[in-house]
């Protein structure tokens, strides 16, 4: 499994290094509004949230990125979301990141689960209980 440490520093090439991060269904949070947003419109359409909190410069979520598009496609019932710690420094802190990349789980808003670290096993495991979880609250 692998995850980053928060860096104290990065060089500014690396904040407009986005384009790896994003793609399919991936949404980019760049700020507070944006999130409110999302989970907004979530919740509007009753999906499940997946947020994940990474870095440009850590290795694993580069590796996990187009695993991470290709279940957005996978899974349009959900959405998935992507914030860059580094440019959200204030927002990430709230959420007490310790290590990326960082999913978190939210329905209605609510954190529902959470995994730390590139674990593509776990991610999938994750998603397919909160997909059970979503069809039997439907039932």
């Amino acid at each position: 499994m692998g995850l980053c440490l928060p860096k104290a520093q990065f060089d500014q090439a690396d904040s407009e290094q986005h384009v790896e991060f994003v793609g399919g269904n991936v949404h980019l949070v760049t700020s507070k509004e944006d999130w409110d947003q999302k989970l907004s419109e979530a919740k509007s359409y009753g999906k499940i949230v997946i947020a994940n909190f990474s870095a440009t410069w850590c290795g694993p979520c580069r590796m996990l990125a187009p695993f991470y598009c290709d279940l957005s496609e996978k899974y349009p019932s959900l959405m998935f979301l992507v914030i860059d710690v580094d440019e959200l420094t204030e927002f990430s802190t709230s959420f007490d990141i310790k290590a990326t990349p960082t999913f978190f789980f939210l329905k209605d808003g609510q954190q529902i689960d959470k995994l730390v670290g590139a674990n593509k096993p776990e991610l999938m495991k994750k998603i397919n209980a909160i997909l059970d979880l979503a069809v039997d609250s439907e039932k």
